[in-house]
């Protein structure tokens, strides 16, 4: 019989503590502690058999998928699990490294851990891209308030329909100060705003070019035929979540993106709570802000039909059945006296099953092509 023995790797960005669980069921033994090396991890893990008969695991976090993806090159069992659903013994005040290590070697050995999806490296570019782009988004906003904060405070209150259209920023240009100190600080605030919203053009154009090279671009179109969807936001989707085949149902990929409600029961009592929250929350929060376009009663306007134009049939269907069941459910929970807050993410959980009704739809398509 093989003998299976359980790795656990405790990874920093200079070193990597291993621990080793063997099947019988005897404690965790910690090996050593070696420096971030694939070259040196690999010949410790040659010293306990063959390659073949370890599973291996370590936490997701800031040194990445690379780890993983060179173990699986060389023939190793390797996954990434998810920090937050690490079991935590209450009462243990000790945390090192080594003993970070034996308790993924328990836990991996005892099957209570989470692997997560790791995503291929082209998926993960567009992915950094993606979410670079979320960043220089924080930034404008962040110089956008500043600014605004700051003039508000001088008494400058700007009457516009709009902020931060072409008309608002000549009114703050045409501002004038008596002190020379404020004159400059209005001039460093508005350049701030005018450099990270040029970076998020820069990306944004980036994002544009880039992925009609992407293996997922299919995807990325056909997700725009739903309202609310335009490219960013099915660029989001697609990168932060990669294979949808793997959500057997739709109600997999909902708890995934922590929008299902909590729970807490016991016995006859049960208590529902706010959405999970957990998961990808960068997807969650882009399905957000899509739902709230499903307040309008359904109709294909000239950039949906543009959206849907060239797209398979059944996209199209499952599109225009989303516009007509989600305004449905966005009306009657707002009849019911609900929140508009409650009523959008419950529309955000519903367009879920739809997203993941198109992904299996393209990948249907895409297996009649071949």
């Amino acid at each position: 019989m093989e003998k299976i023995r359980f790795v656990g790797l405790d990874v920093h960005s200079r070193s990597i503590a291993v621990a080793v669980a063997e099947a019988n069921g005897l404690p965790p033994e910690n090996l050593v502690t070696i420096p971030t090396d694939t070259a040196a991890l690999m010949k410790q893990l040659k010293k306990l058999g063959p390659l073949k008969n370890l599973r291996v695991c370590y936490e997701a976090g800031p040194t990445g998928f690379g780890l993983c993806r060179d173990l699986s090159a060389a023939g190793v069992n390797c996954v990434v699990v998810a920090p937050s659903l690490v079991p935590v013994q209450h009462g243990d005040r000790v945390k090192t490294d080594r003993r970070d290590a034996v308790k993924l070697a328990r836990f991996l050995r005892s099957g209570d851990l989470t692997p997560i999806h790791v995503p291929e490296p082209e998926t993960e570019a567009m992915r950094d891209l993606e979410r670079a782009r979320d960043d220089a988004k924080n930034a404008q906003r962040a110089a956008r308030q500043q600014l605004g904060k700051f003039l508000l405070r001088h008494g400058r209150r700007y009457e516009g329909k709009s902020a931060w259209t072409s008309a608002h920023l000549e009114w703050i240009r045409a501002q004038r100060f008596t002190q020379q100190a404020q004159q400059r600080v209005t001039v460093d605030y508005l350049k701030a705003v005018e450099d990270a919203t040029a970076r998020v053009e820069r990306l944004t154009k980036d994002i544009t070019e880039l992925v009609e090279k992407w293996s997922l671009a299919p995807l990325v179109k056909a997700l725009q035929a739903l309202r609310g969807v335009q490219l960013v936001t099915a660029v989001i989707i697609a990168a932060e979540l990669g294979d949808l085949a793997r959500f057997k149902t739709p109600r997999e990929l909902m708890a995934y993106l922590g929008l299902v409600p909590s729970e807490h029961s016991s016995g006859e009592s049960k208590r529902r709570g706010r959405i999970t929250r957990t998961g990808n929350k960068h997807v969650r929060r882009a399905l957000v802000e899509s739902a709230w376009s499903y307040r309008y009663r359904p109709s294909m306007s000239a950039v949906i039909k543009k959206r849907n134009k060239g797209l398979d049939d059944g996209v199209q269907k499952i599109a225009w059945k989303a516009q007509q069941r989600l305004h449905g459910r966005y009306t009657r929970l707002m009849e019911k006296g609900k929140t508009k807050q409650k009523t959008v993410v419950a529309v955000a959980r519903e367009m879920t099953g739809f997203i993941w009704a198109i992904a299996r739809q393209v990948e249907q398509v895409a297996q009649n092509k071949n």
